[in-house]
């Protein structure tokens, strides 16, 4: 039976996943009308789709494999699920950070401006760029995936002793399993946070000297600042959600208390739905076409 404190988080998490799921629908439905209108594909726009479209799948697997720990552990210990949500998570997981990364790069190249030869040769060449990005990301699935079907297949082997007697008998193990499984998607977030910390020291450094120099801003300077919002809630909602998962890791084993293991739950889904909403409000194709969605429904209203 689960408490107040327990009950009121699970709501939370619940509420986020729907917003989330609404959020992210939205900014992929957008891009894809804009595509088909325009009759071209845009860098941005498709990492957009890409990355709106593995958040959506990352929600379902991060509240289907929350909801089946909290309410039926045994179930999901004993059965297939496990399985099939192990397999799922390292490829949608990979998948979110690797997108993400991808925009990050992509904001790095467009906002960051020095004559360095080498920044030129990569900014001329962004597409390909990204296409390598990609490309990596096919080589992290190639060397994670076999480790992940290691795993889950030694643990099937010992069906006599359950996951969380396993966990609580040797949690060393465990967790260095968590880190081998999520060793590709702790690169890219670690190369996204390079890129990002980059850019932003870069775009203050650059607005210091302009404004020393000319004395006035520059016409995008608004358009860079919606830029470093979107980049700098990107590093704070990808700590939260890297330590919500090492909140669930840790707590999954605490059977008689559910509330660390919700709290960390939530913690988690702020990431891939949060983030949603705060990309549409720092496009301005996004933010535009939410603004008419607003008022279509207040006009239904």
């Amino acid at each position: 039976m689960l408490s107040t404190v327990e009950g009121l988080l699970i709501f939370i998490v619940v509420t986020e996943s729907i917003l989330g799921i609404l959020g992210n629908g939205f900014i992929v439905l957008v891009n894809c009308i804009d595509c088909v209108k325009s009759k071209k594909f845009s860098v941005i726009g498709l990492i957009l789709i890409g990355l709106a479209t593995s958040r959506i799948f990352l929600i379902w697997i991060i509240v289907t494999d929350g909801l089946f720990k909290i309410f039926s552990p045994d179930v999901y210990l004993s059965g297939n699920a496990i399985e099939y949500i192990s397999y799922s998570w390292v490829i949608i997981n990979q998948s979110s950070i690797g997108f993400a990364t991808s925009l990050s790069i992509f904001y790095f190249l467009k906002i960051a401006n020095f004559s360095h030869h080498i920044f030129l040769w990569l900014k001329v060449r962004i597409n390909r760029i990204i296409l390598l990005l990609m490309g990596f990301l096919l080589i992290l699935w190639s060397l994670t995936f076999p480790l992940t079907v290691k795993i889950v297949n030694d643990n099937k082997m010992n069906r006599n002793t359950t996951w969380t007697l396993r966990i609580q008998q040797s949690k060393n193990e465990f967790f260095s399993h968590q880190i081998l499984l999520n060793l590709g998607a702790i690169f890219l977030f670690t190369l996204s946070l390079f890129t990002c910390f980059l850019t932003i020291s870069l775009w203050r450094h650059n607005r210091q000297m302009q404004l020393y120099v000319t004395g006035f801003r520059d016409p995008s300077t608004e358009v860079h600042v919606k830029a470093m919002k979107v980049l700098i809630s990107f590093i704070i909602l990808s700590i939260l959600y890297f330590i919500g998962i090492a909140i669930e890791i840790s707590c999954f084993s605490l059977s008689e208390n559910k509330l660390p293991f919700s709290f960390g739950l939530a913690i988690t889904v702020t990431y891939p739905s949060g983030h949603s909403f705060i990309l549409i409000l720092g496009n301005s194709k996004l933010k535009q076409a939410s603004s008419k969605v607003v008022q279509h429904l207040k006009c239904c209203v």
